[in-house]
C-alpha cells in the first residue's frame, strides 16, 4: 500500500522519520511530504493557501497507482479531508494523528500570532498542557530547531468541500491530547468541533495518550498505530 504522510504545521518530511520504518518494513511504500511554503526558512510563503496544500497531496496522489492511505496531523488532517474530497474514489482510509476533518468553511487556525505572511512557531508556554506531554526539553530544543513558518493562507484559508462522497472513505482517528471517549461525547452532544467527523459513516478511534507531537513523543508506538489501520484496510 502506498501511504502518503502529511505534517502538520511547522513541519516537512523529516517529522515522519522515525514513524515510518515500522511501516516500510511490513512491506508498505511511505511517501512523507514536505507541503508548499514548508521547504526551508527562507521558502516564499506570501500567497500560498491551503488549498495549494491540498493540490501538492492530490498531485502525488496522482502520481501513484490504485488506492493510497493519507495520514494528516493536526493541521494535516485539514489537508488529507481535502483530498478526499478531490479524490474519493483513490482513497482507501483517511488517518488523523490528534487532528480531525475540516468542514465547508472552517478553518485551521486563525487564532496564531503572524509576522506577515509567516506563522512562526509560538513560544511554548503559547500552548495548553496538554499539547506539551512528554515533549521533553531535550525534544522541545529539536522542534524548534527544526520548525519552518507555516504560511499564513494554510492557517487563515477556508476549507471549500464538493463532494460528499467524502463521506464514505473510512477514517482512523489516533486520539492523543483528548480520549476518543471525549471526541465521542462531542459528536453524541452535536458539537461543532466534531460535526464534519460525525458525517463519516466509518469511522474508528485509537487511543495513544501523549501531547499533541507523538511522531516525536511516541514514533514508535504511532507507527505501529498507523500500521494497525492500514491492514485493517486490506
Amino acid at each position: 500500500m502506498d501511504i502518503i504522510l502529511v505534517p502538520g504545521f511547522w513541519l516537512d518530511a523529516s517529522s515522519w522519520e522515525k514513524v515510518t520504518p515500522a511501516l516500510a518494513a511490513a512491506g508498505h511504500t511511505t511517501h512523507p511530504l514536505t507541503l508548499p511554503g514548508l521547504e526551508s526558512v527562507d521558502a516564499r510563503r506570501g500567497g500560498i493557501t491551503l488549498k495549494d496544500h491540498i493540490a501538492a497531496v492530490v498531485d502525488v496522489l496522482d502520481g501513484l497507482d490504485g488506492k493510497v492511505v493519507l495520514v494528516g496531523h493536526s493541521g494535516g488532517g485539514a489537508v488529507i479531508h481535502g483530498v478526499a474530497d478531490a479524490r474519493p474514489d483513490r482513497v482507501a482510509r483517511n488517518i488523523y494523528v490528534d487532528s480531525g476533518p475540516l468542514g465547508e468553511g472552517g478553518v485551521i487556525n486563525d487564532g496564531l500570532p503572524t509576522e506577515g505572511d509567516d506563522v512562526p512557531l509560538p513560544p511554548w508556554d503559547g500552548f495548553d498542557d496538554a499539547d506539551l506531554v512528554d515533549l521533553t526539553d531535550e525534544l522541545r530544543a529539536s522542534f524548534r530547531a527544526r520548525a519552518i513558518p507555516e504560511p499564513r493562507g494554510v492557517a487563515h484559508g477556508r476549507q471549500r468541500l464538493h463532494d460528499v462522497r467524502r463521506y464514505d472513505v473510512p477514517a482512523t482517528v489516533i486520539a492523543c491530547q483528548f480520549p476518543s471517549s471525549l471526541l465521542t461525547e462531542w459528536i453524541d452532544a452535536r458539537h461543532p468541533f466534531t460535526a464534519e467527523l460525525a458525517r463519516i459513516r466509518d469511522v474508528e478511534y485509537v487511543d495513544l495518550p501523549t501531547g499533541h507531537w507523538p511522531q516525536f513523543t511516541k514514533p514508535v508506538e504511532l507507527g505501529q498505530a498507523i500500521l494497525a489501520a492500514v491492514e485493517r484496510t486490506g
